[in-house]
């Protein structure tokens, strides 16, 4: 198995700094102009791609107002399922102009796919990635599909038993696409940290042997950056311009100064894991000399005894060590000795 993946020539893995997915999904609220400076932004900010979504409202769902399609609760209540995508989705006809910006600012851009039709207009974009969202998970004619293409495929996991997982990985690996990662997430909008159990991270590596990351719809960045040391490579965000926008995912994505934020301080965490290292480091060296040593604190005469009140672990540290005190006791002076003075080596040879 691949425990690195490459989208667009960037390496993902343990081995190389997170790898910062700035979801726009429908933070654009219908406004080409909002989508520039979405993906602008994400850029300025330091994520590494900008992901979208591909769908119509016909190609997810039907226009029908019976009580199945209809959200009773949470963030989008009171709506029909088309009435909701039809006002979320990114216009088709927005994407080669999308994919041509990004490729300006150079950041990578990749969507999500919820049908054939849209993974068929993806690969005449020569998109370099797919996601599978959480609730297509269970959808494998469409994960095969997607795999048949032989491009890297991120899979979250939100609301997905280990089993449905398993399928899916399956049904990608039978379909030719070892490409693969899998991104632990809550498919809460927004989700409480406290669900996100992020010690299933560490299963879902040591299960699937897969790169594995986060898609996380937590308020802020605290448990994308406890996720680090888990030993992530990947992190998700919906990003925004604005949280007040007023759209259907601003209220819970992240603004320009928050993926900031992110991207700097998963990158601070995944560089303090480093190695394991016992070596002094070079910013240690300077401090040396003030750790405890052993120093004279009585003057002496040539020849005088040493007794325990002439010597004394002190700092700095410019004597020899204070291991060696109990060799130096009960020596002679081997010359005139001021108070202040450190021991030396010469005392234990």
């Amino acid at each position: 198995m691949n425990k690195s993946i490459k989208i667009n020539g960037t390496s993902i893995g343990e081995k190389f700094p997170p790898y910062i997915v700035a979801e726009m999904s429908a933070n654009h609220n219908g406004d080409i102009n909002n989508a520039f400076q979405i993906i602008k932004s994400a850029k300025e900010n330091g994520a590494n791609s900008i992901k979208i979504q591909t769908y119509r409202p016909d190609t997810i769902t039907i226009d029908s107002d019976k009580d199945d399609f209809k959200i009773k609760d949470g963030l989008w209540k009171g709506q029909t399922l088309y009435d909701l995508y039809e006002w979320a989705h990114t216009p088709w006809d927005w994407h080669k102009t999308l994919f041509d910006y990004a490729k300006k600012l150079d950041i990578t851009i990749f969507s999500s796919p919820f049908d054939k039709t849209a993974v068929d207009f993806l690969e005449d974009l020569n998109t370099p990635a797919y996601k599978i969202a959480s609730f297509e998970i269970v959808d494998l004619p469409l994960i095969k599909y997607v795999a048949s293409t032989k491009k890297p495929i991120i899979i979250s996991t939100g609301m997905a038993s280990y089993d449905e997982i398993h399928q899916a990985v399956n049904a990608c690996q039978e379909s030719g696409c070892n490409n693969l990662a899998l991104l632990h997430c809550v498919s809460g909008y927004p989700a409480p940290s406290k669900d996100y159990n992020l010690n299933t991270i560490t299963d879902i590596k040591n299960k699937f042997n897969l790169v594995t990351g986060l898609s996380d719809h937590t308020l802020n960045n605290i448990t994308a950056i406890a996720s680090i040391p888990l030993g992530v490579s990947i992190i998700e965000k919906h990003f925004t311009l604005n949280r007040k926008g007023g759209g259907p995912d601003d209220s819970f994505s992240l603004e320009p100064e928050d993926l900031k934020n992110l991207c700097e301080s998963t990158y601070i965490a995944w560089e303090a894991l480093g190695k394991i290292d016992y070596e002094r480091k070079s910013s240690e060296m300077d401090n040396i000399k003030f750790r405890r040593s052993l120093y004279f604190v009585k003057a002496l005469k040539k020849g005088d005894l040493i007794t325990m009140d002439h010597i004394k672990s002190i700092r700095p540290g410019f004597g020899i060590s204070p291991k060696y005190i109990d060799e130096v006791i009960g020596k002679r002076a081997i010359n005139n000795t001021e108070k202040g003075t450190a021991v030396t080596k010469d005392y234990i040879k």
